[in-house]
């Protein structure tokens, strides 16, 4: 993965537009932290496989960014994006690593399922 390159993530994003694509989305504040801090409040959400066709993708803000997908009837967003690829599968993985290097945000676009 490298360091997202606003203009880059852009052209990238704009190859999925309106199109029928799958959407994973997950994101976690350490969910095996609580095993290591009593009383530690863990929180997340994942969505996995489900498939949307967006109007127009956006990438905002200064690193860490906001990655956005207009829907007819509303958005999916993730905030805290630093990092993306494109697989060997021409899925786009984006992610969100905090200071540790551990995964905070994840938003990965397909045009066939996540099987992995």
């Amino acid at each position: 993965m490298e360091i997202v390159k606003p203009e880059h993530l852009q052209e990238l994003l704009d190859t999925f537009a309106n199109k029928d694509v799958y959407i994973h989305l997950e994101t976690t504040n350490g969910a095996y932290a609580a095993h290591f801090k009593e009383g530690f409040f863990n929180a997340g959400a994942f969505i996995r496989n489900v498939v949307v066709k967006y109007e127009l993708g956006k990438v905002a803000g200064e690193s860490p960014h906001r990655v956005g997908l207009k829907l007819p009837s509303g958005w999916i967003y993730a905030q805290g994006i630093t990092h993306y690829t494109v697989d060997e599968h021409d899925r786009l993985l984006m992610c969100g690593l905090d200071p540790d290097g551990k995964l905070a945000v994840a938003l990965e676009i397909s045009e066939t399922p996540f099987t992995y």
